[in-house]
């Protein structure tokens, strides 16, 4: 999701505010166990409808709202919006969780007022840790992002928020380099990918482009999702040509003008997400 530096300056307080919508209380409660178990601090405001969201919202401010994409009396876009429009709301993370988070994404049916999307089929284990990214984040010091990027002037921006991270940055300018590297580690023999994620711009000079990369590096190196997860970064706003990525297996999208606590809260969580033992 696209947002401009000054919506996401919010700044999480040492004792969260998170409020969990969903009209099923018992999926209230897994989430909310959830967030209460790792995230010992947060307070959580349970709602069943957009009704109470708004009641609570009324009540006092909120630091992270996840809601579902159905609700009784409306949808997760209506709640979203209800939060945007709160009196005395500051920009704060509205985070979708649903079944059909994918679908929604790759069909670019969220609006500009949803923050991220979680997919339920992930787990309780990832979301915990998904959502720790906004409120709690923590590095991953050694951690080697894959950057490809022929702008030095972007590359040195975007290598700079990763290392503040302590994040390693290996940085490419071309697909054809970054393939080398792959293809040179693969022939080690040993296991070690090369890196453990993978950050690429879409449109880049040569004969080879992101669209390029990523299918080579699920097709032809046959690296799935959690084992080398591929974020693409890309200031297309065509829906189909950001759908066509998400199909073509990329993790997610970073959409330019790239704001810093997203891109970090991004990466960090599909390196956390790719640790987690499958089925987690």
């Amino acid at each position: 999701m696209n947002q401009t530096v000054d919506k996401l300056s919010h700044v999480v307080s040492d004792a969260p505010r998170v409020m969990v919508v969903d009209g099923s209380r018992l999926v209230r409660k897994l989430i909310a166990d959830v967030l209460e178990r790792e995230l010992g601090n947060a307070s959580v405001v349970s709602c069943a409808s957009i009704a109470e969201a708004r009641q609570a919202l009324a009540d006092g401010a909120v630091d992270l709202v996840t809601t579902s994409l159905a609700l009784p009396d409306g949808d997760g876009i209506e709640l979203a919006r209800a939060v945007r429009e709160a009196a005395g709301q500051a920009y704060v993370p509205v985070i979708v969780v649903s079944g059909d988070a994918q679908s929604h994404l790759e069909e670019r049916r969220f609006t500009e007022d949803v923050t991220d999307y979680f997919d339920k089929a992930l787990g309780h284990a990832a979301l915990a840790t998904f959502i720790r990214g906004y409120v709690q984040p923590e590095p991953i010091p050694g951690a080697r992002v894959l950057y490809v990027e022929d702008s030095r002037v972007v590359a040195l921006a975007t290598k700079r928020m990763l290392e503040r991270q302590q994040l390693e940055v290996l940085h490419f300018v071309g697909v054809e380099e970054a393939l080398e590297h792959l293809e040179q580690r693969r022939a080690a023999g040993d296991g070690d990918l090369g890196a453990d994620l993978l950050l690429t711009d879409v449109y880049l000079k040569g004969e080879l482009d992101g669209h390029d990369l990523l299918e080579r590096v699920r097709n032809g190196f046959g690296y799935g999702k959690r084992r080398l997860p591929v974020l693409v970064m890309t200031g297309d706003a065509n829906p189909e040509n950001q759908a066509v990525l998400l199909r073509a297996g990329a993790n997610d999208l970073v959409l330019k003008p790239i704001e810093e606590r997203l891109l970090v809260t991004k990466v960090l969580f599909q390196l956390r997400l790719s640790r987690l033992p499958a089925g987690s």
